[in-house]
């Protein structure tokens, strides 16, 4: 006689956020490369995203959770840099460059450690 398995959920991936390096590595991996894996465990409850355009735009955690989410296995067709602005023991800003054929979009992004993981916290593109 078969055991009754409970219907599974979709899983839930542990990301390993435990340095802001790894963090940033899968924020560009989210936010170029179409991974979905983590979303919701790599931004803080508080993040939030600001488009600097002709039109300021700004954008919550679950609104770009969502969005990330939809986008999943969408690769961006663009060469990726990351540059650390500014590093501290709990405290991060890089700045990362997609170039794109006919422009180029920054990002500066806040990272920030929370108990045993990092976090993204904010981000402001232009």
């Amino acid at each position: 006689m078969a055991a009754n398995k409970p219907a599974s959920k979709t899983e839930k991936v542990t990301v390993n956020l435990s340095t802001a390096d790894f963090a940033l590595e899968h924020y560009v991996a989210v936010t170029t490369e179409g991974e979905s894996a983590g979303v919701e465990q790599l931004f803080a409850e508080d993040f939030n995203q600001k488009i600097q355009a002709s039109n300021v735009q700004s954008h919550s955690r679950s609104a770009v959770v969502k969005s990330l989410k939809k986008q999943k296995g969408e690769k961006l067709n663009c060469t990726v840099a990351t540059d650390i602005i500014e590093e501290s023991a709990d405290f991060m800003v890089a700045k990362v460059t997609l170039r794109f054929e006919d422009f180029t979009k920054t990002d500066l992004v806040t990272l920030v450690r929370e108990g045993n993981d990092w976090k993204v916290s904010k981000s402001i593109n232009s």
